[in-house]
């Protein structure tokens, strides 16, 4: 079957556009192929910094011819309507249509509409411009003079050429021709932008990378990633020193380079009194690269790791040395901010840094910076017991979280916040759990960042996102769609993942309002999603008033252990069947005693199944009273046999009414009993 190749070169791609926008040419071709009634066996997109390329394998040769039948309206049916109907069917007389019977409705037209299939080569001509042009970038310009008149091409950078090739492999590939923004496509791509620029012949994906290979351009981002790690690794070894792994530098530094060259740099020795951390940011935000450790005690050393897009005839040297002057510059501005700023701690202390915070507004409606910290002091001091914290500790440690904004350090590398009040506590003598709790407080930033696990630092951190969301809440500042622009979302996630992995049990509803709380529900929600438990189960233990993370997450899990039990799934069945009989007698209007009179209990089955009833209530409600969830959902799978005995031996519908009102009223405390744990019916399956 035939392969699809296709390459969009350009000037330059952000890195950071790369992956999501190779990802995007996959879905948008696949699927207008699909679309088109083609189906293919794989497709793979690669990317560098100049170009997007979509492989795509096994894909039929043509589209299936297609026989629809349109049933049209009565033969006698009004003259307007079999108009609208040749018109919707494309026919140009009513002679062209068919003629059915139906017994109940008489004769109908039916319209038989024959499309033939197409060539895979003419669908994908006909889609690729629309795609190429309509192409999702979150940024894009206009360029030469076309760039003057309106409706012009826009993209991410200059759109330079456009391959495209299809056929077998026991075949030669044809070109595929279309033209876009006077860009004709051609089966010519080009190498290295320094080392082989010129044009290079196609015919399919297996000469191409080979071919690019030659041309010192890797088009796969994941080799390339491996061969800056395994490089830097190696080089950093054979000098002693051991690589700082950095994942997101790594994926960043791979979408800069076509033919990745690793190399060493140095800087001086006397900018290793600065904070490792610092070191590592600045070289990292300002040369995007590696720093190096001792393989002997762990520090930091002089020398750094930088990946060059060429082979530099020199070995490397000159390309070395000029990044070293400029690490070294910068690295000078980041000493001369830590400094000044460990001077100013020494002789003054944290104190002007913190009355510098009232003179910056946090939001207009919420005051300033200085006004926050003295709520969250005031709430982390509240929280303290909760966690097991020292309310002293984490009220100084909430006095001193924001304090580090105000330094030289945090001016320049905002990315340090937290880090520097940390370390400049430490300085200054503070307890080691206040100083971590700076630190920490802002933690944890998404769904795989660390969270906090020290008392003091927990307390601070919720205090400061539980903050955060109710004064936006009371100022109706909430989310909106997509739209988040206070990150309360990831607030309230935080606030989840404090509670739940440090176990701590607080009752929200001091704090929040019932659409707050209900936030939170959502929240939690999308996060245990996440965590594989089934979206019906945590609908079936949640109410509206449930304040207690933690408690509603312990219960869902409680409950998923019991449904996928067979006890618990003939349970459930048990229960859907209680309930059905119960919903379709109410609707009837039958009548339902408000309690089960044991003195009518006359078949055995039913009387055991009450006796298990009376049993499970009690020690379900004795189990929750102490938070033993997996207790209460074991105490409930002892319903499963006398349920299934009651429904095999015992007539619900019995001719006697009050027996029948009797066990009616026995089946709905069935669904009270379970009605204790979980609402049943919520459940699926």
């Amino acid at each position: 079957m035939p392969d699809l190749l296709l390459e969009l070169f350009c000037e330059e791609i952000p890195a950071r556009m790369q992956r999501d926008a190779a990802d995007n040419l996959r879905k948008l071709v696949t699927n207008a192929l699909v679309d088109a009634g083609l189906t293919y066996e794989g497709a793979k997109e690669y990317w560098t910094p100049r170009r997007l390329v979509l492989d795509v394998r096994g894909l039929t040769a043509r589209s299936a011819d297609i026989r629809e039948e349109r049933k049209g309206p009565r033969t006698d049916a009004p003259q307007k309507a079999i108009e609208g109907f040749m018109r919707g069917a494309g026919l140009k007389s009513i002679e062209d249509a068919q003629i059915q019977n139906d017994p109940k409705k008489g004769e109908f037209y039916v319209a038989v509409i024959n499309k033939p299939g197409r060539d895979a080569i003419d669908i994908i001509t006909a889609v690729m411009p629309a795609i190429i042009t309509k192409f999702p970038w979150p940024k894009s310009m206009r360029w030469g003079e076309a760039s003057k008149t309106s409706g012009s091409l826009t993209w991410v950078r200059p759109l330079q050429s456009v391959l495209c090739t299809f056929g077998a492999e026991t075949e030669e590939p044809q070109t595929v021709e279309f033209e876009v923004d006077e860009i004709k496509s051609s089966n010519i791509t080009f190498g290295h932008r320094f080392m082989a620029p010129a044009k290079i012949t196609v015919r399919r994906f297996e000469d191409y990378v080979a071919s690019l290979h030659k041309a010192k351009v890797i088009i796969d981002a994941e080799q390339r990633k491996e061969i800056i790690l395994t490089d830097a690794n190696n080089l950093a070894f054979a000098q002693g020193y051991e690589l700082v792994e950095d994942n997101r530098l790594l994926e960043e530094v791979s979408a800069l380079v076509e033919w990745p060259t690793v190399l060493m740099g140095e800087f001086d020795k006397d900018f290793l009194d600065i904070p490792a951390e610092v070191i590592q940011l600045t070289i990292r935000e300002n040369q995007k690269c590696f720093v190096l450790k001792s393989s002997d005690d762990g520090k930091l050393v002089n020398r750094f790791i930088l990946v060059s897009n060429i082979i530099p005839s020199d070995g490397g040297t000159q390309v070395s040395r000029g990044n070293g002057r400029v690490v070294n510059a910068r690295l000078a501005d980041a000493k001369f901010f830590w400094d000044s700023d460990l001077t100013q701690v020494k002789n003054e202390g944290f104190g002007p840094w913190i009355e510098k915070l009232d003179k910056v507004t946090f939001h207009a409606k919420l005051g300033t910076q200085g006004e926050l910290v003295k709520r969250v002091m005031t709430l982390a001091e509240e929280l303290a017991p909760l966690v097991g914290a020292d309310p002293k500790k984490a009220k100084r440690a909430a006095e001193l979280c924001k304090a580090d904004l105000n330094c030289a350090m945090v001016f320049e590398f905002p990315e340090v916040q937290g880090l520097m009040g940390k370390t400049y506590a430490l300085r200054a003598s503070e307890d080691a759990s206040v100083a971590a709790a700076i630190e920490e407080h802002y933690k944890p930033l998404g769904p795989t960042d660390d969270v906090p696990t020290d008392p003091v630092s927990i307390a601070v951190a919720l205090a400061e996102k539980l903050d955060k969301l109710v004064g936006f809440w009371a100022i109706d500042e909430k989310p909106t769609g997509s739209k988040d622009p206070f990150a309360l979302r990831r607030a309230a996630l935080g606030v989840i993942r404090l509670v739940l992995e440090n176990e701590v049990e607080l009752e929200l509803s001091k704090y929040a309002s019932p659409d707050l709380l209900s936030f939170f529900h959502d929240r939690l929600k999308v996060y245990l999603r996440d965590k594989n438990i089934r979206h019906d189960l945590i609908d079936a233990v949640i109410t509206p008033q449930d304040d207690d993370l933690l408690a509603i997450t312990n219960r869902a899990q409680a409950l998923q252990n019991l449904i996928s039990s067979n006890e618990g799934a003939n349970l459930l069945a048990g229960y859907k069947r209680a309930a059905n009989i119960l919903a379709a007698e109410e609707k009837k209007g039958t009548v339902i005693a408000t309690k089960v009179d044991t003195g009518l209990l006359k078949v055995e089955s039913e009387l055991e199944l009450n006796n298990i009833l009376n049993q499970i209530a009690s020690t379900t409600a004795q189990a929750f009273e102490k938070e033993d969830y997996s207790a209460a959902m074991t105490a409930m799978a002892m319903m499963r046999g006398p349920v299934d005995d009651f429904f095999d031996n015992v007539m619900v519908n019995d001719d006697d009414e009050a027996i029948r009102a009797n066990r009616l009223a026995l089946l709905n405390r069935i669904r009270t009993v379970t009605g204790q744990v979980a609402d049943f019916s919520k459940i699926s399956g």
